[in-house]
């Protein structure tokens, strides 16, 4: 199945790039028109009826998100997914994104790879969706749940009671609560059955999540009830049955008219993404969580640059001190989940461009996962795995080193060799072979058991010991023979490996 794209852009370079750098044919999707500013791209999605509208934020006429909400508030528009084009600076603009449905973004500058990956993710998306369509007309619904969904969705909610499920219908002083349950799929066939079971003789309905996985259960309470404690219990429990998974209950602000249902549905997604610094919270109560919103504003330009910086020499320290640094900032700052995910996977396909190329598959496949932006990643979990990605990419790089360096220190100890009776020194063997000198040292350490100095010494002194066995030359002609410019240092080092000095050394031999 192919889907229809709509590119926004004011930057035809962009839309260029976009068009050039992915293999849209490839990830499942054609490309059907491009435009520059938000007016136009609302007459274009209406002509074009794409699936998908891939918008730049900040554009001149009328924004991208202003395009967005104008298209979702006209009467009978087609469903369309939008995804939104955006820098660092702009993730302000996430928090509003995602009050319009927008879950998606796509970083400048673009990077294949990466743009890629997003664009897998919205595909699964679509198919989903258009399976679930399929599906709904291949066995139609049952009303009451095919209602709950349209109300959950903001769809249809005149706010009359009479197009309410009748199980949840209640008296004048009626509330409705509306649970999100979301759980890794080990645990997903409990969650469930004990959705089902807590429903079943209750004034309560539940179903699988309209746009995602989880599960919504939605019940009918007395106006000041806080919903159901021993179900939020139960829920806990089966949590600790099975450490190795995961399962977040959230819980939406109460709705007091049927049309509040999307408003309540909506507020508990935004109180699951809390999970990500809260694993351990039990009930994530929208109402309690208000006065804890998440930042859009982080200097991620500088934190990526210290970490791929550790990367690039080789500092495993270095980086491990710099993640720690960043989940604690995050932390403390409370940046929005949304947003430190972006930032890993951006960061993850970055320092996997600095591995060789032939690891770097491999290393996508396992730390470049569409797993990194899952509801129930946790901070701690995505920094384990971004540290353990820079470290593993380091580990690949400094053993690419070693090899490489093998190589190249024969080549020196043959220079070595050949000049030691010239003012050679550590900084001018440097120069000559692009090393730094540090570096030189070390390796010339490693490979020949000695300091590069004692290394000159005995070149020199092993010459200066055949000169003298041959008896032509004086003590000082030898000497500047084998490269010391100074003979009181000629005869220390002699001495230092023969126990004598060149003049007894010379009577001795000969």
């Amino acid at each position: 199945m192919s889907y229809k794209v709509l590119l926004i852009d004011d930057e035809p370079s962009a839309l260029e790039g976009l068009m050039l750098w992915l293999d849209w044919a490839a990830l499942g999707f054609e490309v059907v028109g491009t435009c520059g500013n938000g007016r136009e791209g609302l007459e274009r999605i209406a002509e074009l009826a794409p699936d998908l509208v891939i918008t730049d934020v900040q554009m001149p006429v009328m924004n991208g998100l202003e395009m967005v909400a104008a298209w979702q508030k006209r009467r009978g528009a087609a469903p369309v997914k939008f995804a939104i084009l955006s820098g660092y600076s702009e993730f302000e603009y996430a928090q509003t994104a995602i009050r319009y449905g927008i879950n998606h973004y796509l970083l400048k500058p673009i990077f294949p790879e990466e743009a890629e990956e997003e664009l897998r993710e919205i595909y699964a998306e679509l198919e989903n969706e258009r399976n679930r369509q399929l599906l709904n007309l291949i066995a139609s619904q049952e009303e009451e749940t095919a209602a709950l969904k349209e109300l959950l969705l903001g769809r249809n909610a005149e706010g009359e009671r009479g197009i309410l499920p009748a199980v949840l219908t209640g008296g004048a002083e009626q509330a409705w609560q509306v649970w999100l349950i979301a759980c890794t799929p080990g645990l997903q066939a409990q969650a469930k059955t004990l959705a089902a079971a807590s429903a079943a003789g209750r004034a309560a309905l539940w179903i699988r999540e309209p746009d995602g996985e989880g599960i919504v259960l939605v019940f009918a309470a007395p106006a000041q009830a806080g919903g159901w404690p021993e179900l939020a219990a139960e829920f806990a429990e089966l949590r600790r049955g099975a450490p190795e998974e995961r399962l977040a209950v959230a819980a939406g602000l109460p709705a007091r008219t049927p049309a509040e249902l999307a408003i309540a549905y909506r507020t508990a997604r935004e109180a699951l993404q809390h999970f990500f610094y809260r694993p351990d919270a039990g009930l994530l109560d929208a109402f309690g969580l208000a006065a804890e919103a998440f930042s859009y504003r982080y200097d991620h330009l500088k934190l990526m640059d210290t970490m791929l910086g550790a990367v690039n020499t080789l500092e495993t320290g270095v980086f491990r001190k710099a993640a720690a640094d960043a989940g604690q900032g995050f932390r403390e700052n409370r940046i929005a989940p949304e947003v430190v995910k972006k930032f890993a996977v951006h960061l993850f396909f970055q320092i996997i461009g600095l591995a060789p190329e032939t690891e770097r598959t491999a290393l996508r496949e396992r730390y470049a996962a569409p797993g990194v932006r899952h509801d129930l990643i946790t901070l701690e979990s995505l920094m384990r795995q971004l540290e353990a990605c820079g470290e593993a990419v380091i580990a690949l790089l400094t053993a690419e080193q070693d090899r490489r360096s093998q190589g190249v220190v024969n080549e020196i100890n043959g220079y070595i060799a050949e000049h030691y009776r010239d003012s050679l020194t550590i900084q001018k063997l440097a120069e000559k072979f692009y090393l730094h000198p540090v570096y030189l040292g070390q390796l010339l350490l490693k490979k020949n058991g000695i300091h590069f100095h004692e290394q000159l010494h005995r070149l020199r002194i092993a010459e200066a010991e055949a000169l003298l066995r041959g008896g032509k030359f004086k003590l000082s002609e030898v000497a500047e023979r084998v490269g010391y410019a100074n003979y009181s240092q000629f005869v220390k080092q002699f001495e230092k490996k023969n126990g004598m000095g060149p003049s007894e050394y010379r009577n001795a031999k000969t």
